[in-house]
Formats: C-alpha cells, structure tokens, sequence
C-alpha cells in the first residue's frame, strides 16, 4: 500500500542474486575441477592482452583517453543517478491528511456550503487518527504499540494500521478490535477509507515480559 515499485525491486534482486550464483558457481568450478582451473590460467592472459590492445587502439585522437573509458565513465554517473532515483522510490506515496473539505470549506461535490455548514475548512490529519487508534489499543495488555499511516492507494486515500502483538496474542481478536475501533472513527470523523490491518510480533516482542500464558 504505497509507491514502492515492488516489480522493479524484484527483478534487481533476481538479477543481483543471478549475478552472485554465477560467481560463486565459477569459483567453485575453478576451486574443484582442475580443467576449469587451467582453462582459466590460459584463458585469462590472453583475454587480458586482447584489451589492452582494444583500449590503445580506441583512444580519442590528440589524447590520453579511450572511448570505452569514456563511455564506462559515462555509464558509471548513469548508473549513480539511476540508485539515487531507485532510492527516491522507496516507501512513497505516505499522506499527512486522511481527508479535508473543499477548497471553498463546504462539503458539497463543488465544494460549496450545504444548509447548515459554517464557512471554514476542515482537515483530518493522518496523526490524529493514529493517536485515536493507539487509545483505543491501549487498554489491552498483549499490544506493545501501534502505528498509522495514510497512503495513496489507487488514487485514494488508505489506512495501514499496524499492530505490535505480544507472544501468545489472539490475532484474531485483534482484528476484531480494530476492525470495531475503524468503524466507530468512521462515525466520529465522518469519513470511511480502507484500512489494512497489519498484526506482527516481532523482537520487541521477544525482549518483552510476558502478560499471558502461551
């Protein structure tokens, strides 16, 4: 439920992962079977000199550089401005509003004032719900915390509550809790948006003491 390209990271890590299979396979191979070893040794020298006599045939004219250097230079910045684009990505699309009035105040689709409402404008951030929420939790013994976040979700506004459960919590009746605790902010606020309810329990769960026999 945000704009991280689940896709794109995906494919980078299988091409990453295939890259470092075929490493570790050819270091194997070359660490165990003696025909790859000497294939190597002979191999290599030749491939090597190869090169070196591409890159002094290749070099600018009235210059030290070579074309390949330029183009691995060039492909090297790509490469930088590529990661820090990939690292923008991650975890975008978070909301500080869950919802707010039209840009005229008024509820109506236009944005005007219908009977009754008052000139203003009204915005319902995405922290207040959270602390709503984490209120609402935090008479139970087996929630260690909880967290909101309002993301854009298909081009609306949506909720990601995610809950911090103890060892030995009813997931379940969690659930069921905050599924209740939804609906009447639904009512308060008079606003309804999807919410996704996410129950973990992970090493602060561990390092805590335990209220309940597991």
């Amino acid at each position: 439920m945000n704009g991280t390209p689940r896709v794109l990271n995906r494919v980078l890590i299988l091409l990453a992962g295939l890259v470092l299979l075929a490493a570790g396979l050819l270091a194997v191979l070359l660490a165990t079977v003696p025909a790859v070893a000497a294939w190597w040794q002979s191999w290599t020298p030749l491939a090597a000199g190869e090169l070196g006599r591409a890159l002094e045939g290749a070099r600018i004219p009235g210059t030290s550089v070579g074309w390949p250097w330029l183009a691995a230079m060039l492909a090297t910045v790509l490469m930088a401005l590529a990661m820090v684009w990939w690292m923008s990505q991650q975890g975008t699309g978070r909301k500080d509003l869950v919802a707010s009035t039209g840009p005229d105040g008024g509820s109506a689709p236009d944005g005007s004032f219908l009977p009754g409402e008052a000139p203003g404008r009204v915005a319902l951030a995405a922290s207040a719900v959270g602390q709503a929420l984490r209120a609402g939790l935090g008479h139970r013994k087996d929630v260690l915390g909880a967290s909101v976040a309002a993301i854009d979700f298909e081009g609306s506004t949506a909720l990601r509550l995610r809950i911090v459960a103890r060892q030995g919590a009813d997931p379940g009746e969690l659930a069921a809790e905050a599924e209740v605790l939804v609906e009447r902010l639904d009512l308060v606020f008079g606003v309804s948006v999807p919410v996704l309810v996410h129950i973990s329990s992970g090493a602060r769960a561990r390092l805590s003491r335990a209220e309940r026999v597991r």
